[in-house]
């Protein structure tokens, strides 16, 4: 695997992997995270991701995109900043077909590796709250200690921070 660095020209990428993850989620029963309609169909969502084109990061196995990150300095709309400089996750996804080789761990590797580049001790992110708790205990297992749940619309996210 290899990770490059990304923009516009990935969008289109980026949002076939998250068509997929919606779809594995609604073929779970796992709805309340994204509901069950391709990302790609909601416009609102499309403009969140090429607005995150400038801080994407693209993994690539055998020459195809396996998973997405973005990082930027500064938290999601709906989380406060920190009180200090710091690198925040605002996106990361693995294609379906490249599930269960730890894409999103190493993305999350590099995600370290680059706060630790730029000077930044201070690595966050967040995820949906609800449901089984398995989105939020693959952070914890990542190394991400939950700091402050925030609630968005009629669900919650649970933020993590990690000290790099």
């Amino acid at each position: 695997m290899r990770i490059r660095k990304g923009g516009p020209d990935d969008v289109p990428s980026v949002l076939a992997m998250l068509d997929g993850a919606v779809g594995w989620l609604a073929a779970e029963g796992r709805e309340g995270q994204w509901g069950s309609r391709p990302w790609s169909e909601f416009p609102e969502r499309v403009r969140r991701i090429e607005d995150k084109a400038q801080g994407l990061w693209m993994a690539e196995a055998g020459g195809e995109p396996a998973g997405a990150l973005a990082l930027s300095p500064l938290p999601e709309p709906y989380v406060d900043p920190a009180p200090e400089p710091e690198l925040y996750v605002g996106l990361l996804v693995t294609a379906r077909a490249h599930t269960g080789r730890r894409i999103g761990a190493r993305l999350l590797e590099f995600a370290r590796d680059q706060a630790r580049e730029r000077g930044v001790g201070l690595l966050r992110v967040d995820c949906w709250a609800g449901g089984d708790g398995a989105l939020v205990a693959y952070y914890e297992r990542q190394g991400f200690t939950p700091t402050e749940r925030v609630p968005v619309g009629a669900t919650a996210v649970q933020v993590f921070q990690m000290r790099v």
